[in-house]
């Protein structure tokens, strides 16, 4: 039995250095903009060293980019496969997950958006 493989997502990705928008925040912007134009859904992206090469950028900026998308609920990692377009809801609103809710109190200050059961927004702000 023969499993086939995810299709490959790259989306066309320009970062400007010059920019005063940190390169991790432009890259996870325009990943996330192609994956709400239409990703497939489980389709791998790059992994965080080869995306790292192509662009030209520190892993570090690569994977908090992906941290980022993850907590947006946009991609997801699965053993053995990387990291996967999960898709995502409109607007940034995602359903409550203990997870996200936890991996966003890490930060200092910062507000989640999240949607309950009927997809009635909530915010959480940590400090």
């Amino acid at each position: 039995m023969s499993r086939r493989r995810p299709e490959f997502f790259l989306p066309p990705i320009v970062l400007d250095r010059h920019s005063s928008t940190p390169l991790h925040q432009q890259l996870c912007a325009q990943v996330a903009r192609a994956i709400r134009n239409g990703a497939p859904r489980g389709a791998r992206v790059p992994s965080t060293r080869l995306l790292a090469r192509l662009l030209g950028v520190s892993r570090n900026t690569v994977m908090t980019a992906y941290d980022e998308l993850t907590a947006a609920g946009l991609i997801h990692g699965r053993r053995g496969a990387g990291m996967l377009v999960a898709g995502g809801r409109p607007g940034g609103v995602h359903p409550f997950d203990p997870r996200l809710v936890l991996r966003e109190a890490h930060y200092p200050v910062r507000t989640l958006q999240i949607a309950d059961a009927d997809g009635t927004p909530l915010y959480l702000s940590f400090r």
